[in-house]
């Protein structure tokens, strides 16, 4: 079985999606750890978030999945993801810290496998098919 030229090989694609995951955490994470200090927890995971999402929209697009061409659509529908991916997440992680009040890092790990796992499969089946 052969590759079009431009198709990847699942294992490289999954293993870039890793690669651009962990960076928009560590994004994720940082931003969150200084913002929380001085907003309100809700408000510093969702600014946090959308800062890692910038960073993995731009990674996975041109990276992870080699789209070259620019798309208005594949970037509204990455913002819709996104959007109900940044529900999922804020409500994870406050959930997790009405049961756990001091775990921090472990709400915010809760709420980012969650998100993790919804973008992973909406980018793959829904924003960047069959690229």
């Amino acid at each position: 079985m052969s590759m079009e030229k431009g198709q990847s090989y699942p294992q490289k694609e999954l293993f870039r999606f890793i690669v651009t995951g962990c960076s928009a955490v560590s994004v994720d994470l940082g931003v969150y750890a200084l913002l929380d200090a001085i907003l309100s927890t809700n408000s510093a995971k969702g600014i946090s978030f959308v800062c890692g999402t910038l960073l993995a929209f731009l990674l996975n697009k041109y990276w992870t999945f080699g789209v070259k061409e620019k798309s208005y659509k594949e970037a509204g529908k990455f913002i819709l993801l996104y959007s109900f991916s940044l529900v999922a997440n804020v409500t994870i992680n406050k959930i997790v810290l009405s049961i756990f009040p001091k775990a921090t890092l472990f709400a915010f790990l809760c709420a980012t496998g969650t998100s993790t796992v919804l973008n992973f499969i909406g980018q793959k089946f829904w924003v960047f098919k069959g690229k």
